[in-house]
C-alpha cells in the first residue's frame, strides 16, 4: 500500500467561524443573513452566515457587491481578540488527539491521527470526538474530511457542511475525486476553471481522462499537481511547524483605474482584504510589499520593511499607500494592485499566498 493510504488524516473546519461566533454571541442575530466586515464603501466581507451565502455572499467580496445581492444583510465588526481566543480553545482539543497539528488559518486545521493516541479504534471516531467538544466547549459547529490523504480530507471536509462529516477510505478515493468540479479542487481559482471549461474539463473525471502531456502544455509546472490530484493522490505529511511567506490579497479590476483619488479607494479595499486575511493566520510580519500592474501589463513591485515588525491595519494600509504614492501618475491606468505582508515573524503560520477578490 502507498504511503500516503497508511495515513489517517482529518480535516477540521468550523461552519461559518466569525459570523457563527457572531450569532452565538448575539441572539438577535441568528436565522438572519450576516457579514463580519466593514460596511463602508471600502469594506470587505471577512465572512458570512449561511443565510448571507444563499445570496451569493461570499468571503473577500466588496461590501457594496455583498449589500447589493443581499439587501437585508447585517454587518458585524469583526473581533478578532474573540475569535483567536476560540482558536485557541480548539487547538488545545486537537492537541488531545495528536501533536501533528497543520493549522492553515484560525478555524481549520489538519490533524494526522495515524496514531491513535485516545484508542478510539478509528479516524472517524476521533473526527466526531473532537466535533462534539468543540460543540461542547465553543457552542460552534465543525465539519470533518476523513482520509488518507490531506487533499481528499480537505475536499471532504467541505462535502456535508454544516455540522456534517465525510468519510472517504483508500478504496473510494479516486472515485471521489473524479466525481468533483474541478472548481473544488484546492487551488483551481476561477481563471484557472474557466481555462478548464474551455479545455472541456469540468470534472475531476475529465482532468484525469488528460495525459500528462497535454496539462503540460496548457498549466505548465501546475500540471504535475492536477495530474496526482486527479488521481487521489498526495504524498505531503501533516507539518505542525509551517511558516509562512507571506499573507496578502490583490485585484484586478475591470476597467483601468485612472484617477489619484480611485486608485487609493482601491488600495484601502485591497489592504483591508489582506488584513482579514492576515489577522485569520495569526502572523506578523516586518515588510509590505505593493503589487502594481500597469496598462500594458508591465508589473512592478515595491517594499519597505520595519525591524520590529507591522504593527496593526492602520500601519499596513499607510505604508501601501506611500509605496503607490511614489508610483504616481502611472501611464495608461492601473489594471491590477496587490498587498502582502512578508518577513513573517511568527512560525506558527501557513503558506498563504495573495488572494483574489
Amino acid at each position: 500500500m502507498p504511503e500516503e493510504q497508511t495515513r489517517k488524516i482529518v480535516h477540521i473546519d468550523m461552519d461559518a467561524f466569525y459570523a457563527s461566533v457572531e450569532q452565538r454571541d448575539d441572539p438577535a442575530l441568528r436565522g438572519k443573513p450576516v457579514a463580519v466586515g466593514g460596511s463602508s464603501a471600502r469594506g470587505v466581507v471577512a465572512a458570512a452566515s449561511y443565510e448571507a451565502r444563499a445570496f451569493g455572499v461570499r468571503s473577500a467580496m466588496p461590501s457594496v457587491t455583498a449589500r447589493r445581492q443581499c439587501p437585508d444583510l447585517v454587518f458585524v465588526k469583526p473581533r478578532f481578540d474573540v475569535y483567536h481566543g476560540i482558536s485557541r480553545q480548539i487547538r488545545a482539543i486537537f492537541a488531545d488527539y495528536t501533536a501533528l497539528i497543520e493549522p492553515l488559518s484560525l478555524d481549520e486545521a489538519y490533524l494526522d491521527v495515524t496514531e491513535d493516541i485516545r484508542g478510539l479504534g478509528s479516524a472517524r471516531a476521533i473526527a466526531e470526538e473532537i466535533r462534539a467538544r468543540i460543540r461542547e466547549d465553543t457552542g460552534l459547529t465543525a465539519s470533518a474530511g476523513v482520509s488518507y490523504n490531506k487533499f481528499i480530507a480537505k475536499l471532504a471536509s467541505d462535502q456535508n457542511k454544516p455540522d456534517g462529516i465525510c468519510v472517504i477510505p483508500p478504496a473510494k478515493g479516486a472515485a471521489f475525486v473524479a466525481s468533483l468540479p474541478v472548481k473544488r479542487f484546492h487551488g483551481v481559482g476561477p481563471v484557472t476553471a474557466a481555462k478548464m471549461a474551455r479545455l472541456g474539463i469540468d470534472t475531476g473525471a475529465d482532468l484525469r481522462d488528460q495525459p500528462i502531456e497535454f496539462l503540460r502544455a496548457h498549466f505548465g509546472s501546475y500540471s504535475e499537481y492536477l495530474f496526482k490530484a486527479a488521481r487521489g493522490i498526495d504524498h505531503r505529511a501533516v507539518r505542525s511547524h509551517r511558516q509562512a511567506k507571506s499573507v496578502g490579497a490583490e485585484r484586478t479590476f475591470g476597467t483601468n483605474l485612472h484617477d489619484r483619488d480611485e486608485i487609493a479607494a482601491a488600495l484601502s479595499t485591497v489592504a483591508e482584504a489582506a488584513w482579514v486575511r492576515i489577522d485569520r493566520s495569526g502572523t506578523r510580519g516586518r515588510t509590505v510589499t505593493l503589487k502594481l500592474r500597469r496598462a500594458d501589463f508591465e508589473t512592478c513591485t515595491r517594499a519597505k520593511s520595519f525591524p520590529n515588525g507591522i504593527e496593526d491595519r492602520a500601519m499596513f494600509e499607510r505604508v501601501g499607500a506611500e509605496l503607490l504614492e511614489r508610483e504616481l501618475p502611472v501611464e495608461g491606468g492601473v489594471r491590477l494592485l496587490g498587498l502582502t505582508l512578508s518577513g513573517i515573524i511568527e512560525d506558527n503560520a501557513p503558506d498563504q499566498p495573495a488572494l483574489p477578490l
